[in-house]
């Protein structure tokens, strides 16, 4: 028997039987070059199975209002929508802020538009908060949704949406495999409105839901386009409440949302392709459109957070910062996330049992690590790690934090080997003066505990297959790849 054939070997001629074109004058069909390589295939003995590479990309998007008071329009956009019922979502804090109370009244100034008010989202949702909100929505089968509120309210109440139509679905049904069985939603859901009130996740112009799976000391979520909400309602008076932590927490979700969606592996080079398209992901790796939305937040971000980081009445820059959270919305909830996101579930579920550590500004009885930190705590190990993948990318990113253009002699002398260090030292800096926990030690983790936050990571094959330069993350490779990465994320 011969030995087994190469696998790109193997590729490369199953490829040239279905597509190649014979360039010969004596056979214009190709059948000719096709046998031939079929020939040459049948002399290896191991058969192979393809996996193909995607080779389309899809590009969804909520729609979205942007605007100062534009809230108070929700009451008659549930109304046009022919709403009969209307499941409200927010939690305690934001049930006393000035967003709730403009979403009440507009909802009041209708006539015959009946809605009942869940205002027990969690900072963080876990699976027992999300069960408890998707019992009070079953009860009450709501014809359309609102929420308002941050990223937790928004992907609680898409839960909720979700498992009202799905009415006898478990939880695990549809959370992202494998940790749950990811299903596809096939159904329709029930209109939902986003109004955001924090700068950061862009939930509302998203398919992806996260909550907090206790059991694992992880985050994970569910992620369909079917999820998006209808409409986002970007008002700029929403954030005027923000404590200066939560808008730089928010702040840095936006700030990494722009980085990781820029950086994923191109949508040519996720596999397998779906035999359907009503299996494409929403996360399909960078591709054209979504890198147009990815660059602006990123340089909008870079620009404007520290001004709202220093004065939190700045009103321009909250403005530009809430608009960058939708834009960045768009970008990665068509490309995705990889390894900073990846990383920072185990980070902020873990805590919960570990360190213990407590942001500062955040109204919570009990220890969190904000999202946005958590994310931010591997930036720039993970930016230093995936620079060799896409020097370009990189080297444009490194060019945005210099408040430079790429081609100044400045980015352009910098070899491509050496993107990464530099790349490293400006995220570092650009952290460091917004007040960031100084790497995993600052909030509290040691070197023991690199291996339970790995072993944390590797199930977050829903971003992770997205990062470049990792490989098979469950392999002995990739493992290595991410303790690397999580010691270098100790302390810098």
């Amino acid at each position: 028997m011969p030995p087994p054939a190469p696998r790109n070997a193997i590729l490369r001629l199953m490829n040239a039987s279905r597509h190649t074109a014979c360039p010969c004058h004596g056979c214009s069909s190709g059948l000719g070059h096709g046998l031939l390589a079929l020939n040459q295939l049948r002399k290896f003995a191991t058969p192979v199975q393809t996996v193909e590479k995607e080779y389309a990309f899809e590009v969804a998007a909520s729609n979205l209002r942007f605007g100062d008071g534009v809230t108070a329009e929700v009451g008659m956009d549930l109304k046009n929508m022919k709403a009969t019922k209307v499941g409200v979502f927010t939690d305690p804090n934001v049930a006393k802020l000035p967003p709730m109370k403009m979403a009440i009244a507009s909802l009041e100034n209708q006539t015959d538009l009946p809605y009942e008010v869940y205002d027990r989202v969690v900072a963080e949702p876990t699976e027992a908060s999300w069960r408890d909100a998707i019992a009070w929505a079953r009860e009450h089968d709501f014809s359309h949704f609102l929420a308002v509120g941050g990223g937790s309210v928004i992907d609680t109440a898409k839960a909720a949406n979700l498992f009202t139509v799905y009415k006898d679905s478990d939880l695990m049904d549809f959370i992202n495999a494998p940790i749950g069985k990811g299903l596809p939603i096939t159904q329709t859901l029930r209109p939902l409105i986003a109004v955001p009130t924090t700068a950061g996740t862009g939930s509302e112009t998203t398919g992806t839901a996260i909550l907090d799976i206790t059991s694992r000391n992880f985050k994970t979520g569910i992620a369909n386009r079917a999820l998006k909400p209808t409409l986002g309602i970007v008002d700029t008076y929403n954030t005027d409440t923000c404590p200066t932590e939560v808008h730089i927490s928010a702040g840095l979700d936006v700030l990494f949302h722009s980085m990781e969606s820029f950086t994923a592996i191109p949508y040519t080079e996720r596999t397998p392709r779906p035999s359907n398209p009503i299996n494409r992901p929403a996360y399909q790796g960078s591709n054209p459109v979504a890198d147009v939305f990815s660059l602006w937040a990123l340089r909008q971000t870079v620009k404007y957070l520290p001004r709202v980081a220093k004065d939190r009445e700045d009103r321009e820059a909250k403005r530009q910062m809430l608009l960058a959270a939708s834009f960045a919305g768009i970008g990665f909830g068509n490309a995705g996330v990889h390894l900073c996101h990846g990383m920072s579930y185990p980070i902020s579920g873990l805590n919960k049992q570990g360190p213990k550590y407590k942001h500062p500004g955040y109204l919570v009885d009990t220890p969190i690590i904000p999202h946005g930190i958590s994310v931010a705590l591997t930036g720039p190990a993970v930016f230093q790690f995936t620079a060799p993948s896409s020097p370009d990318r990189h080297r444009e990113a490194l060019a945005i934090f210099n408040n430079t253009l790429v081609t100044d002699p400045s980015i352009t002398s910098i070899p491509d080997s050496e993107i990464g260090a530099y790349l490293f030292e400006a995220i570092a800096r650009f952290l460091d003066g917004l007040n960031v926990p100084r790497g995993l030690k600052a909030v509290g983790y040691k070197k023991s505990d690199v291996g339970m936050l790995v072993d944390g990571t590797i199930p977050q094959r829903r971003v992770l297959d997205l990062a470049p330069g990792i490989g098979d993350v469950a392999g002995e490779d990739g493992r290595e790849h991410l303790e690397r990465i999580m010691e270098a994320a100790l302390e810098y």
